[in-house]
């Protein structure tokens, strides 16, 4: 029961005791993924970035300073109230100057346009969509022909949380996110082993086609 709770708090946080805990747990945890994905990305100043399931707005901190062109702007979307309303606090100035917008929404309904794009990254979030394909089919409509997404994780750790119940479902798996990615319209999908600072990591990456 406890493993089965905090696995819906990481998926989707809330205001409560447990999802006060995750989410001190996913600011330790998702830093060093945070940075990389960022990093991964190529980040172009004029780019407009997205990054899916945001949580407090640790990436999102790390992607806007690279967007300092006048066109660079930068979106997040996630589906929890309490971490849209936390990268919001974070973000404010960012917003304030309209550099930054971030939507409360889930991923098949985001309300961002077809093609405007240039970079996707996320962290630790594919294996709660509710479905992978149709996940991936939004993101690849509003990605531009040629951008790029990244997605890091640390398979030991989703290994593990498969074992204790945390994870239930195959979704975890890299494979089957791969697959849907292929499915959806992207190439050259890959999955490359990183580390950073003595912790190892994963990184897949995927081109949008159009």
């Amino acid at each position: 029961m406890l493993s089965n709770k905090v696995g819906k708090q990481l998926g989707h946080p809330t205001y409560s005791l447990t999802g006060w805990l995750v989410t001190k747990f996913l600011k330790w945890h998702n830093q060093i993924l945070e940075e990389n994905a960022v990093k991964l990305s190529n980040i172009q100043p004029n780019d407009t970035v997205l990054e899916l399931g945001h949580g407090p707005g640790l990436g999102l901190q790390e992607a806007s300073r690279l967007l300092v062109g006048p066109r660079g702007k930068l979106l997040g979307v996630d589906y929890s109230q309490y971490m849209h309303q936390m990268a919001s606090k974070r973000m404010e100035e960012q917003i304030s100057r309209g550099k930054a917008v971030l939507y409360h929404s889930d991923l098949v309904t985001m309300p961002i346009e077809e093609n405007t794009v240039d970079k996707v990254f996320h962290c630790n979030c594919y294996y709660f969509w509710p479905d992978l394909k149709a996940g991936a089919k939004a993101i690849h409509r509003v990605m531009k022909p040629g951008g790029i997404i990244v997605t890091t994780l640390r398979l030991d750790s989703l290994k593990k949380a498969a074992s204790m119940g945390v994870l239930t479902g195959d979704k975890w798996r890299p494979e089957i996110y791969m697959e849907a990615l292929e499915c959806s319209g992207f190439t050259d999908v890959r999955m490359e082993n990183k580390r950073e600072k003595l912790i190892k990591f994963q990184a897949i990456f995927a081109n949008a086609v159009k």
